[in-house]
């Protein structure tokens, strides 16, 4: 589909994680894999010796072994993976105890901190020994309501030291997006900065963290770090505690790791919640161990020396998924803020600054970066970059060569794409793969990845659902609160039975990439056509004129007409001559059928607090429906713009 963008060399396939897997593989199974799609095809025909071989190949450290790898490769939802296995998730992040750096930390306040990983240890353990010492024990849970800031990272480990269930939201959540999430959990401890920077402005979050309390009847302990305050008052908060006086003291701590089943809960992660009450994902320790670290080691080659950074909150997945390269020993960044402040260089000016390796963003970022005029390759040196991820939403072609044009003309570019639900991808990078526009290098390893047709037969080449055929280790263990399965069930396995309908449109190539269409839940069906918004966004994306859209489809005389609704770029207007502009490129790029039957401006677009476009809420207020839960929102106002516009009761 796309142009080709990029070609790794041949030392640089040679030298990666990826290609010494495949000789492995070549030399133990007696195989002649000669490339990607050779290895791939192995790992879903073998899944039980694929799976194996991760586990031996990332060094998972374990107290007993497993007895056999998956009781049944055919069983989806419910197979049991590595059945016997202890072991425990904080101990494999924590495996190296030495000077190198661990975590580099800086905000929009222009403070950078480091620790080292045997200081990452010594705080871990400190904070483990209190959590023990006042009573959390397995089972529980423990949340964090923080900045992605190294106390987070601590807090999480020292509660899966235990064993204890760790969850988190990012502090710019609301009181209600709070509580509809917590709420459900129970958890026992709450960890809390007193507040966050954004655009320069300091945010209280001790405030907001009072408010929640008080329906937060389970809460024993609140552990305050102060970010924004050296010293904030906290007297008015129950149960709380500084974080320096909350750690315990004493030199050379030992951290007790609980040793645990495979399948124990590591992770209570989210659905958006913009239908209803989120969805509480329960996420177990081994396969989120074992999935994310086969991402991060073979399909983004991370290696001890690298220095990685991915732009994301607390309440993101790639948060947990930026955490888990501590297994690997490499250096992360993390970086809390907004990533135009002080200006559109900021991001970059810290790669260059940290020597970063590998840059991980959205596609909502590099359309931003693009329409700000800044190319960060001609300003700073990023001679140490080697790989730039992008996942949220689809990356243009435009986005695509943007990166290649204006940040860097040699390296890896990876759209990555999966979701909250596996905690990790469907689709991602390739180290010994070349680069087109528009396209995924490749179905991830061990995941038996197709486009289903309307008819459920696999396609190549045109659209069709993203379906997973067989099991993987970091599928959802349960849903909290679901205790017939029914919840669990409903959300990827009614449609398909046995198989996994992850609710997007892809393309799968000939050549074995993927093409993203966005969510299928937000299809338009203009004259009973399927369209994928994404299709229509890609078109956008060449516009400069234009800052932001989003389109849905009106229901309108028994059938249904595509709505663009756009956010003008400061310095445009919406004149007669820019509408026929973005009806023309849609036509010639796209097809007279994506053409929208109006053109609508609004001053701005919704979105989750996870920064994905609401489209879906976009249409219930657009088609006269009710928005259950606008507190999933980042930006809940914007949906009033959308109400009762006086075009959209017009032909």
């Amino acid at each position: 589909m796309g142009k080709l963008l990029w070609e790794p060399s041949e030392t640089r396939i040679k030298s990666s994680n990826m290609y010494r897997f495949m000789t492995l593989i070549n030399e133990k199974y007696g195989q002649q894999l000669n490339d990607y799609a050779d290895l791939h095809r192995w790992s879903i025909e073998h899944i039980p010796e694929f799976w194996q071989e991760i586990w031996d190949f990332v060094g998972v450290r374990y107290s007993a072994p497993y007895t056999q790898v998956i009781d049944d490769v055919e069983k989806m939802p419910g197979a049991q993976w590595f059945p016997g296995a202890r072991l425990n998730f904080a101990e494999n992040l924590l495996r190296f105890r030495d000077e190198q750096t661990a975590l580099v930390f800086k905000g929009e306040d222009a403070v950078t901190r480091r620790l080292t990983y045997a200081h990452l240890y010594d705080e871990v353990a400190r904070v483990a020994k209190s959590l023990r010492d006042m009573g959390v024990v397995t089972g529980d849970r423990v949340v964090g309501f923080m900045p992605n800031m190294p106390e987070t990272v601590i807090a999480m480990l020292a509660a899966a030291s235990i064993g204890a269930t760790w969850s988190s939201c990012s502090p710019d959540f609301g009181i209600k997006g709070v509580l509809d999430r917590f709420g459900q959990i129970q958890p026992k401890v709450i960890f809390t900065a007193d507040g966050y920077f954004f655009k320069g402005k300091r945010i209280d979050s001790l405030a907001r963290i009072a408010d929640i309390l008080k329906d937060l009847a389970s809460i024993e302990k609140v552990v305050v770090v102060p970010y924004t305050q050296a010293d904030p008052e906290i007297g008015a908060l129950p149960h709380a505690v500084l974080f320096d006086d909350f750690k315990a003291t004493g030199d050379n701590l030992e951290i007790v790791f609980e040793q645990l089943p495979f399948g124990h809960p590591l992770y209570i992660m989210y659905s958006s919640g913009t239908t209803g009450l989120p969805k509480c994902m329960v996420q177990s320790a081994g396969g989120i161990l074992v999935h994310q670290l086969k991402e991060l080691v073979l399909h983004t080659d991370l290696k001890r020396d690298d220095t990685i950074f991915y732009f994301t909150t607390c309440g993101w997945m790639m948060w947990n998924w930026l955490v888990s390269s501590l297994g690997v020993g490499a250096t992360l960044v993390l970086y809390d803020g907004n990533p135009f402040h002080p200006d559109p260089g900021a991001l970059w000016r810290m790669a260059e600054e940290e020597k970063i390796s590998v840059f991980g963003t959205s596609a909502g970022y590099i359309a931003a970066l693009q329409a700000s005029g800044v190319r960060p390759g001609e300003i700073y040196d990023l001679s140490p970059l080697r790989a730039v991820l992008s996942t949220g939403s689809p990356l243009s072609a435009e986005g695509f060569e943007f990166v290649y044009d204006a940040v860097k003309s040699d390296l890896q570019l990876a759209s990555i794409a999966g979701g909250t639900d596996l905690n990790g991808c469907f689709a991602l990078g390739n180290p010994m793969g070349p680069v087109y526009a528009s396209e995924l290098q490749c179905r991830g390893l061990g995941m038996n990845v197709h486009a289903y047709d309307e008819t459920g037969t696999p396609v190549i080449g045109q659209q069709g659902e993203l379906v997973c055929i067989s099991p993987f280790p970091s599928m959802p263990i349960h849903f909290w609160n679901d205790a017939d399965g029914s919840k669990y069930h409903s959300a990827y396995f009614d449609v398909y039975p046995g198989v996994w309908r992850h609710g997007d449109y892809i393309v799968v190539t000939e050549r074995g990439g993927v093409v993203m269409f966005g969510r299928s839940d937000a299809t338009l069906n203009p004259g009973g056509v399927r369209i994928g918004t994404a299709e229509i966004y890609r078109q956008m994306d060449m516009l400069p004129e234009i800052a932001d859209s989003v389109v849905i489809g009106q229901n309108w005389k028994n059938d249904v007409r595509v709505i663009l609704f756009v956010m003008m770029a400061e310095g445009h207007e919406l004149t007669d001559d820019v509408i026929a502009r973005i009806r023309s490129t849609i036509r010639t790029n796209a097809s007279p059928r994506h053409v929208p039957a109006k053109i609508i401006e609004v001053p701005d677009i919704p979105y989750t607090l996870n920064m994905k476009k609401v489209e879906l809420a976009v249409r219930k207020v657009v088609n006269n429906q009710p928005v259950k839960n606008k507190d999933a929102l980042r930006n809940p106002e914007a949906l009033d713009f959308y109400a009762k516009l006086p075009e959209l009761s017009q032909d």
